[in-house]
């Protein structure tokens, strides 16, 4: 099991190793787990970049949700709590969207810089063991998976620029599976009861995060817990394209069919790079909620139908509404849709690893 590959074409002051890492499964070379950027290949340059000082994040998090505890919708934001968990969460996200930029400067510039920037922070999150330790409460492991996963993406937007030593390779390793080996733990501890995360955007986000580590790690099993929940996801998709669980989100119905559809586009797109057909699955649902979701940032009587609550809808749709999109779209043309990818200021999504797959 490999993690960082060595490219004897690109050295950005790292040595070069590629060594399996310890007490996980080995796969035969023809199984070797793909993303969707491996194999397009990535000029380097000389063009600059303004890296931002690395910081350090602890392996403990305290920190809690936003919304009121008096909502069952999930849907109002409680100020007060809301700005607590802005103070204690913000310099974790910070950290991990440093790294995020870092990777996409690289991919879209070829900047040597750039790649440093990005290699640099994920060995200095691996060595601090952020977010590996103590998570306080449900919305800590949400932020967890969010960061960790979007670092694991960035890192295999780099992954065939940099060489670095085994000790290093052993280090970064090991810090993304002992995560994901928390986040597997926390959402299968709570489908026993049947817990509404358990089942919902929130899992999906996760099978993102564990997709990501499998691919990095090549590590079978991780990535196989990943691609399940896809599964989970559009096996309850309705006929009209809706979730469930996240029509019962209020005034916020919309906004998390389309922040359900973003990771769930995402881990059939590490399907694809591996050969499964995850987009047919469940006799192509997820068509379904693709079509519903975008016809419901055109008009969103359905979901104020089917809510009885207006809906929060953007003036204009940007990253966090269809940095999904342009993947998908590639494989499915839909003028709506592309006119609408055409119209974003931003298609980068913080927590899907940034832009998407070119």
């Amino acid at each position: 099991m490999t993690f960082l590959r060595h490219d004897s074409s690109h050295i950005v002051g790292f040595v070069l190793v590629g060594v399996a890492l310890c007490g996980l499964p080995r796969l035969a070379a023809s199984q070797t787990l793909r993303s969707p950027w491996d194999g397009k290949h990535v000029a380097a340059t000389d063009v600059p970049y303004a890296c931002t000082p690395i910081t350090h994040i602890a392996p403990d998090l305290t920190t809690d949700g936003f919304y009121r505890l008096d909502d069952p919708t999930h849907s109002i934001i409680d100020p007060v709590r809301q700005k607590a968990y802005n103070e204690s969460s913000n310099p974790v996200k910070a950290a991990g969207m440093n790294i995020v930029i870092a990777a996409d400067a690289y991919r879209t510039t070829g900047s040597k810089q750039a790649l440093k920037c990005a290699v640099e922070g994920i060995l200095t999150m691996a060595k601090d063991r952020s977010l590996s330790g103590h998570m306080s409460s449900s919305q800590a492991y949400y932020v967890q998976g969010w960061v960790v996963g979007a670092i694991a993406i960035a890192y295999l937007k780099v992954r065939d620029g940099v060489r670095v030593t085994p000790e290093q390779n052993d280090l970064v390793g090991n810090w993304l599976v002992a995560v994901g080996a928390q986040t597997k733990r926390y959402y299968d501890d709570r489908r026993k009861p049947g817990t509404g995360d358990a089942g919902n955007n929130h899992l999906y986000w996760a099978g993102v995060e564990l997709v990501a580590i499998g691919v990095a790690a090549n590590d079978r099993k991780d990535f196989d817990w990943g691609i399940a929940t896809y599964d989970n996801g559009v096996n309850q998709i309705r006929p009209d394209g809706t979730l469930p669980l996240e029509m019962a989100r209020g005034s916020k119905a919309l906004h998390y069919h389309l922040y359900a559809l973003a990771p769930l586009v995402l881990i059939a797109e590490f399907g694809q790079a591996n050969n499964i057909n995850l987009y047919a699955h469940a006799h192509g649902a997820i068509h379904k909620l693709a079509d519903i979701s975008v016809a419901g940032l055109e008009d969103p009587q359905l979901f104020v139908k089917g809510t009885g609550v207006k809906q929060e809808v953007p003036n204009v749709p940007s990253g966090d509404q269809i940095g999904w999109a342009p993947p998908y779209v590639r494989r499915f043309p839909n003028p709506d849709l592309t006119r609408l990818i055409q119209k974003a200021p931003s298609l980068s999504v913080y927590y899907l690893g940034g832009l998407p797959p070119a």
